[in-house]
């Protein structure tokens, strides 16, 4: 009886403990006042339900940071100048916005600045550590927020070098920094236009969208010499002074119309149109309040910036400003972006002379830049109409005239930064006929165009709070209280019903017992991956990222990309088959995550990567070679020979040899693995062929019995590899090559960029062994013990 009641008891006592927690962390936070910061220190936060008081104000007020409201319910954390009208400088996790209420900055005890999400993601960090005291977060007066620690004035990270589309006066831009336009005036993620210096060392404008990429600043017409620019110059940086003047190492250099002035606020933005501008802070015309004014911009013709109007649709200029209009028979993708572009409103297939065949409307004064199929120079609009006529991908052409070229045209296979009201030549548009003949010579351009304002886009986040209700905040928080204790109550039923009755089976369905690696949860895995940020690896059916464990591990995670049978069955076979191996040459694997429908394997992380990557790079010595060599061969012999069970790992390749800091080799990936019983036949049956092409020995082609000798070939390919730095192609092509030229002494076989004194008799040993592996007989290859044994002889 006193069991029985001892489990309502504990959650009555909890119940009451949430209440009264939540009541008064509720009255305290409304009753609290947030005057504004100079600094965050190691352990503080800054909330985002408290954005209008909780922040960082830089010495001279100039500047604040802290989380701006860029949608419905949606933050960033960024900065602004104080005065109105504020304007954001820098954005930290611009594409990612966080939940208004539960969101937090926090500069972390280790040393790193995390952004976090209300269900307690991290969203962006600097990746930083310091155990320093002294260490906290400021914001300086030139608006740049540092993370530094104050008795060495050492700077950890500052946001001066992740600018976002605003550079400051005296920010330095670099060949590692870049300006990306915000999409829209309402919508503050990634657009796309950028400010980079390129791999010329020029400082260029370039549009880049999810379909193509082009520059347009400098005019792509000039070559840079004439355009006042200098080609690869070994420093690329480029700054805006306090007194209004930007100056590029590649020769482009700029004043504003108030240069020379000190005092006001300035700042250089690539906007959402495409256009670099500087703007000052100015007196309204008015006198009352103030404005950003336009002090310079880098293109006045802004129907000649790429992507302004999307393909297909033409630019032209009106009392009001830029217009986009869509060609004739062409509508509008999406009505409130015109990035998209138009599509056709009906077929525009004339190849078929049975549908009246094709003609041209012709556009005088109107550019479609650029070509993408032929040019052809002294020639006659009769040719050029014949040649587009006769080719199914011309869409039209550009016909104009040039004195040193005399009438010229390019063949396009689309239409893309459609210009009209210049001056260079006439396009030719092909039309179906039926719809070249409804054309109205006055009007160059269907009737679709958006001149009226249109209602500002924001961003829509989900939000799983309830809003606060400020009159009866007490009542509110009881109701709130009882509701998670409620909750907790069902939650914890619910929890000890299924570990009572069910845990055992669902442990068993996944992994068994004798495994001994430790679950993680897949919110501990992300956290521990900064939201599986960092990027080391890629397979066809898995994603490999860097990560810290709490106990400061660096571990790497595999996270499989294929949650269906297929992938289940590769994190099975790891799984299993891992936990039964203990070897210096086989990669040290630390845990598992099988949470929905989430599979990740956490492993040791390898300082130095792939085998496969260090012969990209001929990194590597003849004796560290030979070290992998002698290395792979020991941890292959111990999967086919000393495990309890058995393993034939199925896909040696140098992509799953890994090296760590002193460049040891590990084995590793066991996705396509096979285990057998001792006491079997040394024979695997398979339903599928397993492995990559170039390693995968002639067995699994020819549909002959499955054996441990399928590793030992694939293995005697990865030594050819090494050896002489050629890929396998299709594997039998490398050996033959080999075999070819070492039995016609036809010359040496060594790869040259290898480093390093090797004595010519172990290599031709070595050479012989690598051959006796790759033998198209599995009975004539060796054992793996057997070549552990040949190797250490040698």
């Amino acid at each position: 009886m006193e069991a029985s009641m001892f489990h309502p008891l504990l959650l009555l006592l909890l119940l009451i403990i949430i209440i009264l927690i939540s009541s008064s962390s509720y009255a305290a936070a409304a009753s609290s006042s947030y005057p504004p910061r100079y600094s965050l220190t190691r352990g503080k936060s800054l909330s985002v339900q408290n954005n209008k008081d909780d922040l960082i104000v830089s010495p001279n007020a100039v500047f604040t940071a802290g989380f701006h409201q860029t949608g419905q319910n949606a933050y960033v954390f960024g900065i602004w100048f104080t005065q109105k009208p504020a304007s954001v400088v820098w954005m930290a996790n611009r594409d990612e916005p966080v939940n208004g209420k539960k969101s937090k900055l926090s500069l972390q005890k280790d040393g790193n600045l995390v952004l976090i999400d209300a269900g307690q993601h991290v969203i962006w960090s600097t990746k930083t550590q310091s155990k320093s005291s002294s260490l906290e977060l400021k914001l300086n007066n030139t608006g740049n927020l540092v993370l530094v620690i104050q008795h060495e004035q050492h700077v950890l990270w500052q946001s001066f070098d992740y600018p976002t589309d605003t550079l400051l006066p005296n920010q330095l831009f670099t060949r590692n920094t870049q300006l990306v336009s915000s999409r829209s005036s309402t919508n503050r993620s990634s657009g796309y236009y950028k400010l980079i210096f390129d791999h010329d060392s020029i400082l260029r404008l370039i549009y880049d969208n999810l379909e193509t990429t082009s520059n347009y600043w400098p005019d792509p017409r000039k070559r840079t010499y004439y355009a006042g620019r200098f080609e690869y110059i070994d420093t690329r940086t480029a700054q805006l002074d306090s007194y209004g003047m930007f100056n590029s190492t590649d020769g482009f250099s700029f004043t504003t119309t108030d240069y020379g002035q000190l005092g006001p606020q300035r700042m250089m933005r690539l906007d959402t149109d495409g256009n670099v501008r500087a703007y000052t802070l100015l007196q309204a015309e008015a006198g009352i309040g103030m404005k950003w004014e336009v002090t310079w911009q880098a293109i006045s013709q802004i129907c000649r910036i790429d992507g302004t109007c999307g393909p297909n649709s033409l630019c032209t200029y009106s009392r009001y400003g830029r217009i986009c209009t869509c060609l004739h028979g062409f509508k509008m993708v999406h009505s409130q972006d015109w990035s998209a572009g138009c599509e056709p409103d009906q077929s525009m297939d004339c190849n078929k002379l049975e549908d009246g065949g094709c003609d041209f409307i012709a556009l005088p004064y109107t550019e479609f830049y650029g070509y993408d199929i032929r040019f052809h120079v002294n020639t006659t609009l009769d040719a050029c109409m014949k040649d587009c006529l006769h080719d199914n991908n011309c869409r039209g052409f550009n016909f104009a005239y040039l004195s040193d070229k005399g009438f010229f045209c390019f063949l396009k296979s689309s239409l893309h930064n459609g210009y009209q009201n210049g001056v260079y030549g006439t396009i030719y548009i092909k039309f179906p006929t039926r719809l070249a003949s409804s054309f109205n010579n006055r009007k160059a351009v269907g009737r679709t165009s958006f001149t009226c304002p249109r209602p500002p886009i924001v961003t829509q986040l989900a939000r799983p709070y309830e809003k606060i209700n400020n009159t009866r905040p007490l009542g509110f928080m009881l109701v709130v209280g009882c509701t998670i204790g409620f909750i907790e109550i069902v939650c914890i039923l619910f929890f000890w019903y299924c570990t009572s009755k069910h845990s055992s089976t669902s442990d068993q369905m996944y992994f068994p017992a004798s495994t001994g690696f430790r679950k993680f949860t897949y919110h501990e895995l992300k956290k521990a991956s900064c939201n599986f940020s960092e990027e080391i690896g890629k397979g066809g059916s898995s994603v490999v990222y860097k990560a810290r464990l709490k106990d400061n591990r660096i571990a790497a995670i595999k996270k499989l990309k294929n949650s269906g049978e297929q992938g289940e069955d590769e994190f099975q076979a790891e799984i299993s088959t891992i936990g039964r191996m203990n070897h210096m040459n086989l990669v040290e694997t630390w845990g598992y995550c099988a949470e929905g429908k989430h599979r990740l394997v956490v492993y040791e992380y390898m300082e130095n990567g792939s085998l496969a990557n260090n012969l990209r790079l001929g990194k590597l010595d003849w004796a560290t070679r030979f070290k992998i060599v002698i290395g792979t061969a020991k941890g292959l012999a111990y999967l086919h020979e000393e495990c309890l069970e058995w393993v034939l790992h199925c896909d040696v390749k140098p992509h799953n040899i890994l090296l760590d800091g002193s460049y040891n080799p590990k084995v590793g990936d066991f996705g396509l693995s096979k285990r057998w019983d001792r006491g079997g036949s040394d024979q695997w049956k398979f339903s599928v062929m397993r492995g990559t092409r170039g390693y995968m020995a002639p067995e699994w082609v020819l549909n002959l019995a499955i054996t441990s000798k399928v590793d030992v070939y694939s293995y005697g390919v990865v030594v050819l590899e090494m050896i002489t730095g050629r890929g396998p192609g299709d594997g039998s092509r490398l050996i033959d090559w080999v075999r070819g030229r070492w039995a016609a002494n036809e010359g040496d076989v060594i790869d040259g960029s290898v480093r390093g004194e090797y004595d010519p008799v172990m290599m031709e040993n070595l050479v012989r062994i690598a051959l006796q592996c790759t033998e198209e007989d599995s009975e004539a290859r060796p054992t793996m013990s057997n070549v552990v044994n040949m190797l250490l002889e040698m």
